[in-house]
């Protein structure tokens, strides 16, 4: 019994020096890590749906440098606060969510999802900007202009509460998003435009005639109506016989000869 006693406890003895063992080892590799130095940046931006790109590599690393005060890579991997590389991104206007991590040899990737600009705005005063698919403003981008539909005309200056108010941007997005769901519409309209009354048209890409929406009401009716117009219509009366094509009225089309 006694002999038993001694070899339990010499076996508790061992595994717990080996596992003391092993944790200093841990440690140490840990320790050993976060003095490191990253040797390298590497940062991978998913292209917009058409293979573009609003901003490029050195735009990621300037914003983390004009935070931090200096450049990720010869820094000790201890001293890097993922965290915060990922909330500063993620605050710079073209990037919508960002991802950081480090390898196993110490190398920082960085992943970028842009934000993506579903209209360009040219508001009253003159100043351009995007709206992107959850309605936040985009700016232009030095690097790439967006190939989307174009709004312009008695556009009202944007302001962060838009959403909320009366404004004519939510009405703009809301035809927009409209258009967009829509591959033969998509295709066929070049341009949004408010007149001072804040009545809507389309100036489409083929023909010389403008599209009088009015006011933003029952928009899905009038963009069916449209899409029958010129299916069945305009084929055999010809894209440039109409100086406008009008929608505003319920359950009508009424066309303007030249």
């Amino acid at each position: 019994m006694r002999q038993y006693d001694w070899w339990t406890a010499a076996t508790r003895i061992f595994w717990a020096v080996l596992a003391l063992g092993l944790g200093m080892v841990v440690v140490s590799a840990v320790e050993e890590k976060k003095e490191a130095d990253a040797p390298e940046v590497a940062i991978r931006i998913a292209p917009l749906s058409d293979g573009t790109s609003l901003l490029k590599e050195a735009d990621v690393l300037m914003e983390i440098s004009r935070s931090f005060g200096y450049n990720l890579d010869g820094v000790p991997i201890g001293k890097v606060d993922i965290e915060r590389v990922e909330r500063i991104l993620e605050d710079a206007p073209f990037i919508l969510d960002a991802e950081v991590y480090v390898d196993a040899r110490n190398k920082i990737h960085i992943e970028v999802v842009q934000r993506h600009p579903i209209l360009r705005i040219i508001d009253r005063d003159g100043k351009e900007y995007y709206l992107d698919k959850e309605g936040l403003k985009v700016p232009l981008s030095k690097h790439y202009s967006a190939r989307v539909l174009v709004a312009s005309g008695n556009i009202a200056p944007f302001t962060p509460e838009y959403k909320s108010k009366k404004h004519i941007l939510n009405d703009l997005f809301a035809l927009a998003e409209l258009i967009r769901g829509d591959a033969f519409l998509n295709a066929q309209t070049e341009q949004i435009y408010v007149d001072g009354s804040k009545e809507l048209s389309i100036i489409p890409k083929v023909g010389n005639h403008r599209i009088l929406l009015g006011k933003y009401v029952d928009m899905a009716d009038k963009l069916k109506r449209l899409k029958i117009f010129y299916k069945e219509g305009m084929p055999y009366e010809g894209w440039n016989k109409y100086t406008s094509i009008d929608l505003r009225y319920k359950e009508q089309v009424v066309c303007k000869k030249r």
